[in-house]
């Protein structure tokens, strides 16, 4: 029966009015209650009816009230009336529903069937414990989910007809109610009556009143919310997911966390498997075919050790078509397997090893959830259950389905950042020096690590032979990480050792290197606007036959020098702008140095820690520097080992340790040369007398030669004053000329018929090496010999 119902019409007074007071429905109960006609009342003001009236002014969308209404033949009657304003819908406008009760409220007779049947039959589970928490009544619903009639368990407590120790703690609650006389409502999460399910349960306990108000019981109301206690639970899983998962980008970490969410929440062991990189760059997905090679990434299990594993991490299996990892890879979707079912049998009578495994720990229900992100298959998530009864639900299927896609995609950057990384740090191998060359001017050591999370960075160093002995020491750093940092490295690499074989001092090398990255940030822009290249670098250049040092930086950290007697102290070094900003001077310093002094280059990222300021870095670096006597290899290890974090750095760090040598004074020998061809033979015979007393005669005609040539062409070209310096180790020996005039010589091939134009292809013919370097006086004209004992 439906309250418009013509038999229920009369039960209820119903009026519409509109929003300006005028009635518009009159039903037959407000005839019966005022003796009105709706033919009398509809289209007038409501107003007419009120014995005063007033007519009350709600304020809200509902109101109740009693009100003086004038009967038909003219006496007043006090009503209580019940108004709802109802917003208009289409073409009918808002209006306001007013209506009351015409029959009797009173309460039921005892005898009235809906009054008895009102706790017995209410579907809600209701029980009533008495003073002592001796149950004293229950409803059907309420026998129902214990699982015994009323007669039986009447007069136990809770504790006694659960007996469990979720029971305890509702009982402990409805004590609680009994003392304090306030309600409680109470969460569970527990089988009851006998049923395979745990239930979610909502228990709302309110004190029993007697007519003085005293508390003589306790009704407890039980709700079953199962449905959304899961609903909550997966949402939460879900969450936790998105947490857990990807908080590194390393792959097996991540296959790792997804395992680790799934137990116990979804499952009671969970494996990871995935398929080996094919090598393809390009992304483009593969089919899988059957059978499937998987390799096991991650593991993990409820059973501490594992002991129920087939196959350990990091190993590969074989997978058939009719296997659960295989039939789901190929599908595209999850697959739920069951023992009971026989949907294993075909798979597991082939392979005894996980038929034993299955039958040892009872294992009755598996799930394999492909692992694919944008279109590709990376491999498979095995949920398996032994421990919890019950088997995988549809809601488990989609919960596990969400859960996998969230860590593929993880999975899948981790992949792509794990490539690109391994590719930027081929580029930087293939870039960095892979071992440092020996040179009679330093002792070098060096170590560069890179980003543990940000990736492969710019950071550089090198050392680099230059003539007359002498050696430049550099390191530097490109501004941001990844293949482009690298490539811009080596672009810079190839640039100072470029400028260094033309001998530029260190502020004009950094000048010119201030040029290139310019000129790189402005390609890298395209628009003609400037990019966001930009570098630091400091460079050395250190002579061993002066022990002097002479160093220029461009906005990077200043060295520390560590010398033989005394403590490391930083050098103090004009700054200098970094590089990329353009037109900016560069300072050389000169530093004199004690032979075995130690100069330690480094980048910031050695000393920049999240944990600590750079002057912290720097002062745990003169500590770890402080007893630099030993071998560099192991003074390198314990730099890193003081300063840098065990969980790898944040930036790249590159260092680079050299300490220095001298050349005695008896390997080196000077003449000045007079403006005179007729006084070569002489300087000849000094040479080769020289050389006899260096016990280097068996290099006495190749050198007998070069510096022939060499002074000749000094005396024809150049200027006063001219000298010639002769300097030797255990394995080379060099020739330098060196004039006042800034005209550098150029190596030509002479014709057949000229009578000169050999000699400095001769020179290069019979030396290793041979340049010239320009210098503050002029220029020096160099060439460097092997010694025959060392061919």
């Amino acid at each position: 029966m439906t309250p418009h119902d013509p038999i229920d019409d009369a039960a209820t007074a119903r009026a519409v009015i509109d929003e300006h007071g005028t009635l518009l429905q009159w039903n037959a109960g407000a005839r019966l209650l005022l003796g009105w006609p709706a033919a009398d009342v509809v289209g007038r003001p409501a107003a007419e009816l009120l014995a005063d009236g007033s007519m009350p002014v709600p304020d809200g969308p509902r109101w109740d009230g009693t009100v003086p209404l004038r009967h038909q033949d003219g006496h007043r009657v006090r009503v209580w009336l019940l108004a709802h304003r109802r917003p208009g819908r289409g073409d009918s406008p808002a209006h306001w529903l007013v209506v009351t009760p015409l029959e009797s409220a009173g309460p039921p007779s005892t005898e009235d069937p809906l009054a008895s049947a009102g706790l017995t039959q209410s579907p809600c589970a209701v029980a009533v414990y008495d003073e002592r928490l001796r149950l004293r009544r229950i409803n059907n619903a309420m026998s129902a989910v214990i699982g015994l009639p009323e007669d039986r368990i009447r007069g136990l407590r809770a504790s006694e007809i659960g007996g469990k120790a979720q029971s305890e703690e509702l009982e402990e609650n409805m004590a609680g109610v009994l003392a304090t006389g306030r309600a409680r409502d109470v969460q569970t999460y527990l089988h009851v009556g006998g049923e395979g399910h745990p239930h979610a349960w909502l228990a709302r306990m309110a004190p029993v009143t007697d007519a003085d108000g005293r508390v003589r019981g306790v009704c407890v109301a039980a709700h079953d919310f199962t449905e959304n206690y899961l609903s909550r639970q997966r949402l939460q899983l879900v969450n936790e997911a998105s947490v857990r998962i990807g908080t590194t980008l390393d792959v097996t970490r991540t296959a790792q966390e997804l395992a680790d969410v799934c137990v116990p929440a979804l499952a009671d062991f969970v494996s990871v498997d995935l398929l080996d990189p094919d090598g393809d760059s390009s992304g483009a997905p593969t089919p899988v075919t059957v059978p499937v090679r998987l390799r096991r990434a991650a593991q993990r299990s409820l059973t501490p050790g594992s002991p129920e594993v087939v196959v350990e991490p990091g190993h590969t299996a074989l997978y058939p078509g009719r296997s659960p990892q295989a039939a789901s890879l190929t599908a595209g979707r999850a697959v739920v397997a069951s023992v009971p079912s026989g949907d294993l049998d075909e798979w597991l009578d082939r392979d005894r090893v996980r038929d034993e495994w299955v039958r040892e720990y009872g294992i009755h229900s598996t799930m394999s959830v492909p692992i694919r992100a944008r279109g590709l298959t990376l491999g498979v998530a095995v949920l398996t259950r032994f421990r919890r009864p019950d088997p995988f639900t549809p809601d488990d299927v989609l919960l596990a389905e969400e859960i996998t896609a969230r860590a593929a995609v993880c999975v899948d950057n981790a992949r792509r950042y794990s490539r690109e990384r391994e590719t930027a740090l081929a580029l930087q191998r293939s870039l960095l020096p892979r071992e440092l060359p020996r040179t009679a001017a330093v002792d070098a050591a060096s170590r560069y690590l890179p980003a543990a999370r940000s990736g492969v960075g710019g950071d550089w160093f090198d050392v680099i032979p230059l003539s007359g002995m002498r050696v430049a020491l550099c390191v530097g750093d490109v501004v941001g990480h990844g293949i482009q940092a690298s490539a811009t490295m080596g672009r810079l690499r190839t640039a100072v050792r470029t400028l260094a074989d033309i001998d530029l001092a260190p502020d004009e090398l950094l000048t010119h290197l201030d040029d290139l990255v310019v000129r790189l940030s402005e390609e890298a822009g395209g628009d003609g606007s400037p990019g966001e290249v930009g570098a630091t670098c400091l460079y050395a250049v250190y002579d061993p036959v002066s022990r002097r040092c002479t160093l220029a930086r461009a906005g990077h950290p200043p060295p520390v020098l560590v010398p033989p007697d005394g403590a490391p102290r930083r050098v103090e070094l004009p700054a200098g702008p970094p590089l990329g900003l353009g037109g900016l001077p560069f300072e050389s310093a000169e530093l004199d140095l004690t032979e075995g002094s130690v100069l330690a280059f480094f980048t910031d990222g050695l000393l920049e820690h999240r944990d600590r300021d750079a002057d912290a870095g720097h002062s745990l670096l003169l500590d770890a520097l402080g007893d630099a006597s030993g071998p560099l290899e192991e003074t390198c290890d314990r730099v890193l080992h003081a300063l840098l974090p065990p969980g790898g750095v944040a930036d790249d760090v590159a260092l680079l340790l050299a300490r220095t040598r001298g050349l005695a004074a008896a390997q080196v020998a000077t003449w000045d040369i007079p403006a005179d061809p007729a006084l070569v033979a002489p300087i000849r015979k000094q040479v080769v007398e020289q050389l006899a007393a260096w016990d280097l005669s068996d290099s006495s005609f190749t050198a007998e030669l070069v510096v022939s040539e060499l002074v000749t062409n000094a005396i024809r070209y150049g200027s006063q004053p001219i000298r010639l310096r002769l300097i030797h180790d255990a394995v080379t020996l060099i020739c330098e000329v060196s004039d006042s005039s800034h005209t550098a010589p150029h190596l030509r091939r002479a014709k057949t018929w000229d009578e000169g134009g050999r000699g400095l292809l001769l020179v290069a013919q019979l030396t290793q090496r041979w340049g010239s370097r320009h210098t503050p006086q002029g220029k020096t004209i160099w060439a460097e010999l092997a010694l025959l004992e060392e061919l």
